[in-house]
């Protein structure tokens, strides 16, 4: 697909760094193949596991290409998961090698010395920093090769090592192309991380299947969001939920021209509350697409069409290239409206968990079906409604309680940007229903006008006992609020 793109419009801008030089197709193309020559000359061979461990950037676009370029095994470490889960990854891949960011020197040696992983730096700033040696023959690269590892958040146990094929990864890209009809002539936003699933297939991998452009962020900034919108010729973005809140309770505003060159914005990795969708819209005039993906799906399983087509709000939409079916406990499809487990199936799928044959039996069923862990029902017209996960279900006296339930009540407070519910161990029911929230700069309303609200949307059992109010919400690299972590930090 490189080839392809270096081929059909290798002058074209292929991507943009604010406050770097821009990349065209065809100077992506031949800096990934430099970088795969290199890395052969060192002795790496096709299917072999090779660290990255840079943030979002010209570096981290053209090592990541690279790796993929010359079917190398690219395991794209998490820079905020921690030491620990750092140097389990490293060690874990089987990597000899990881390309490595002068900034990320310190969380490498912290990774190093929890893991004792034996693994080589390769220094990369404006330039790579290669040791002696030839460039080596590149081999030719076929659709099922491996071609990315990328380890699951853990918050329950060790993380898994998500294997994805060329093939897979390109699926990836290709599923939210269809569902948005991106174009060459789009350009997207990427402020989420790369080394985050939907950082990297949504926008990194839509971008070269659909051969549009990308700009490519730092990080999030909601002062800069809508500048660099303007500036850069923005058509379409990817975020999280919380980057939709933020934007909305902040007070920069996109211009008139750039209101009306977006044509849709993009929400995944956790649930978008109905009011802030609502919200935003009515605010800003641009229309956000709800999406459902997965680390084992290179992302998108499930989208809401674009307008005017009918979106659904409060569900993630529908199915594109791939199936997708709601399963009983036995593991068989049900029927219109009943709940179970949402499993998919199609060319986006993961391979399985790297040297963890154990985890991919459990995972997939034996006709295909990939298990997502997240509880939902679908209706005639084959959108999805997710009502929870199993592991955070909360079970108070017998009764099932989706914790998304309670985030809607709280989302409905103006001052509410971010909001999570969660089990607390209780001698009388088992489990009882408590929340954590983030408020609005200047807010000022309390925990029981909170719980208040609850009680009057979802009645007094399932509102949550205490309601927390918090500066922070733990959260994952993607944005996403770790609600299993709630109960550990707050005591």
């Amino acid at each position: 697909m490189l080839d392809l793109r270096a081929a059909e419009a290798g002058d074209r801008v292929s991507h943009v760094f604010p406050g770097e030089a821009p990349l065209t197709w065809g100077a992506l193309r031949d800096g990934a193949r430099e970088i795969a020559a290199r890395l052969a000359g060192l002795g790496v061979a096709r299917g072999d596991s090779v660290a990255m461990m840079l943030p979002n950037g010209r570096a981290g676009i053209l090592c990541l290409m690279g790796l993929f370029y010359g079917g190398f095994r690219a395991a794209l470490v998490n820079l905020v998961a921690g030491a620990e889960a750092m140097g389990y990854a490293l060690a874990h891949s089987e990597a000899r090698f990881v390309l490595l960011g002068a900034a990320q020197q310190g969380l490498y040696d912290g990774a190093v010395a929890a893991s004792g992983a034996a693994v080589t730096p390769i220094r990369v700033g404006d330039n790579v920093e290669w040791p002696e040696g030839a460039r080596g023959e590149l081999s030719p690269v076929a659709p099922e090769d491996h071609a990315l590892l990328m380890y699951t958040s853990g918050t329950t146990g060790r993380p898994k090592g998500v294997l994805h094929s060329q093939a897979s990864l390109l699926a990836g890209g290709w599923t939210p192309a269809v569902a948005h009809a991106l174009t060459p002539e789009d350009r997207g936003l990427c402020v989420l991380p790369i080394y985050h699933i939907n950082g990297l297939c949504v926008t990194v991998m839509g971008a070269l299947v659909s051969g549009g452009s990308l700009v490519v962020c730092g990080r999030f900034s909601a002062s800069r969001f809508w500048i660099t919108c303007a500036a850069e010729g923005v058509t379409w973005f990817s975020v999280v939920p919380t980057i939709v809140s933020h934007l909305l309770h902040g007070e920069a505003e996109p211009d008139a021209a750039t209101r009306d060159r977006i044509r849709f914005g993009r929400s995944a990795s956790s649930a978008l509350a109905v009011e802030t969708q609502t919200a935003f819209e009515g605010r800003f005039g641009i229309p956000i697409v709800e999406t459902m993906g997965l680390t084992e799906t290179a992302a998108q399983i499930l989208s809401n069409p674009l307008p005017p087509a009918t979106r659904k709000i409060g569900s993630p939409g529908i199915a594109y290239g791939n199936e997708v079916a709601i399963l009983s406990p036995d593991l068989t499809p049900v029927g219109t409206g009943t709940e179970g487990e949402i499993a998919v199936r199609g060319p986006n799928v993961m391979l399985g968990y790297f040297r963890n044959p154990e985890a991919t039996v459990e995972a997939m069923t034996p006709d295909g079906w990939l298990r997502t862990g997240d509880l939902g029902r679908m209706d005639a017209d084959g959108y999805v409604f997710v009502t929870g996960r199993l592991k955070e279900l909360i079970i108070k006296g017998g009764e099932n309680i989706a914790p998304r339930e309670v985030d809607e009540a709280l989302y409905a407070h103006p001052d509410v940007m971010e909001a999570a519910a969660f089990a607390r161990p209780c001698a009388r029911y088992g489990e009882r229903v408590e929340a954590a929230v983030r408020l609005r700069p200047g807010a000022r309303v309390d925990g029981a006008t909170l719980r208040a609200l609850c009680e009057e949307r979802l009645g007094a059992f399932k509102s949550p006992d205490v309601v927390h109010v918090l500066d922070e919400l733990p959260k994952g690299p993607s944005g996403k609020i770790q609600r299993l972590k709630l109960g550990e930090l707050i005591h």
